[in-house]
């Protein structure tokens, strides 16, 4: 879920509307409070779902949202959003029940305050909704910095004023007070963490259990100005290696799923080696220019793309930038190519009544891989098949859209053209690593038999196991990922 940010005190907004005006001194912010390295810390995620009640035009809400979070614009007018500090207006957001977001628990305060956030590997920032929250339902568990010893505010160092900002995503935006507190997530902790108390949020943005977002990415996208949790651990040492690696299940298609259920494992600090087979394969990470040679997104080049086993020919170079995002559900590609791998697959036409996507024949099973300078990595054809574009329909909605449908934004410089979402992600084990250099790699791995296989092997695109949610059901998969946690606390306390 890559952000859009924008300063209560007039920074200004672009792709990433960075802030180099610092509200504070970032890296003063975060302090170990151990310099132990413990073992990897695998935590189970929870995806919130409610697959029933889906419909194929959620999706159009879904790319309305990455165009937005990516500063493409929208095909919708959001003029309102935000217009007066003290009111919140809706927009057009995704829906956190519709298979787009995996969730953590992490804790803040003194004594801790346990919150699900999504883990999204597209922004930077730290945020969960405060109990000042003038637009968050009541039944949401909320921050409450009165019951905690170790709050503590931010002031601006303009004004010398409790510092404030806005958060924007593609799913919504959140505005409120940044502070700093103890942050703590299994068995690390981070004393003095930077996070936005939200005391607004657009409509819908919470819903269920989730509470807010924990920002993967880089610093510099960071609109508090601050160390993400994550590089916070590392550069205190608590981490074992500087590596995050996730395992998403697939529960689309599955009634018997809940509206929170079983989502995989998201291992801090390592990989988990029974989740994966094979060796990873790692690739450097693209820094853009204008960056002083800090990593942003964690972007990869789209080198190729084939259809029903033939190569599609898309942009190349700064022009082919992919964030992969774990924050986001689909996959969108700038328009030429986009349209490029459709027109390979016979009987597919662009949807008119949902800008950028295209349907194809239900009947097609669709053979879709992915490089990024490497394998070729497949997708099932389960995630790039949406749904029936309406009941009795013969054409289905593809998992694959125009990401710069409607918008003047030009690719290369810098900004992404791909946004990479859980529609791949789920195919692989994908690790985030921080080199011995500070830069950064993106690894991805087949999925084991035990995480239930791959799609096929890199480079075939032949469809094989399913994903273990979708073989196994859900008791089978809460049962495996209890017996992960089992194994590492076994291992951990030995």
């Amino acid at each position: 879920m890559t952000i859009m940010t924008q300063h209560l005190f007039s920074l200004p907004s672009t792709l990433v509307a960075l802030s180099f005006l610092s509200l504070y001194n970032p890296y003063a912010a975060a302090e170990p409070v151990a310099s132990r390295q413990p073992s990897p810390l695998h935590i189970p995620l929870r995806a919130p779902r409610d697959l029933a009640k889906r419909s194929t035009n959620d999706y159009a809400s879904i790319a309305e949202s990455m165009r937005q979070k990516y500063g493409f614009g929208t095909t919708t007018s959001d003029d309102k959003l935000f217009a007066k500090r003290a009111a919140t207006a809706g927009i057009g957001i995704v829906n956190q029940n519709r298979d787009a977001s995996y969730l953590g628990t992490v804790s803040l305060g003194t004594p801790p305050q346990p919150f699900n956030v999504v883990l999204d590997t597209g922004s930077s920032d730290l945020w969960v909704a405060s109990s000042a929250c003038t637009s968050c339902g009541a039944q949401t568990a909320l921050y409450d910095a009165s019951k905690s010893s170790s709050h503590k505010s931010v002031s601006g160092t303009i004004t010398g004023a409790q510092a404030q900002t806005t958060i924007r995503y593609g799913s919504g935006a959140v505005a409120g007070d940044v502070s700093q507190e103890t942050a703590s997530m299994g068995g690390f902790t981070i004393n003095g963490q930077t996070f936005l108390q939200a005391t607004q949020t657009t409509t819908d943005l919470l819903d269920g259990s989730m509470v807010g977002i924990m920002g993967l990415a880089w610093p510099g996208i960071s609109s508090t100005q601050s160390t993400p949790f994550w590089k916070a651990l590392a550069d205190s040492g608590q981490l074992t290696t500087k590596e995050m690696g996730f395992w998403l299940t697939r529960l689309r298609g599955d009634r018997s799923a809940q509206d929170e259920d079983v989502g995989g494992v998201f291992t801090l600090g390592g990989v988990n080696s029974t989740l994966y087979k094979g060796d990873i394969e790692f690739l450097d990470i693209v820094v853009p220019s204008g960056f002083n040679s800090k990593p942003t997104f964690w972007l990869l080049e789209m080198t190729q793309v084939t259809a029903q086993g033939k190569s599609v020919s898309i942009s190349t170079g700064s022009r082919a930038l992919a964030a992969i995002d774990t924050g986001t559900t689909l996959i969108g590609g700038p328009s030429a190519d986009v349209a490029a791998i459709w027109a390979a697959i016979p009987g597919t036409a662009p949807v008119s009544t949902m800008q950028g996507f295209y349907s194809f024949p239900c009947s097609t099973d669709l053979q879709i891989t992915l490089s990024f300078g490497g394998k070729a990595w497949p997708i099932s054809a389960d995630d790039m098949n949406l749904g029936r574009l309406s009941t009795g329909s013969s054409q289905c909605l593809g998992g694959i859209f125009d990401l710069s449908m409607g918008s003047s934004i030009q690719s290369g410089g810098g900004n992404p053209s791909w946004v990479v979402g859980a529609t791949f992600l789920k195919n692989v084990y994908s690790v985030y690593r921080e080199n011995s250099d500070s830069s950064g790699s993106v690894g991805f791995a087949e999925l084991s038999d035990a995480a239930g296989g791959s799609s096929g092997a890199p480079g075939t695109g032949k469809t094989g196991t399913k994903n273990a949610a979708s073989k196994m059901g859900q008791t089978g998969v809460a049962s495996l990922i209890l017996g992960f946690i089992a194994v590492y606390i076994s291992i951990t306390l030995s």
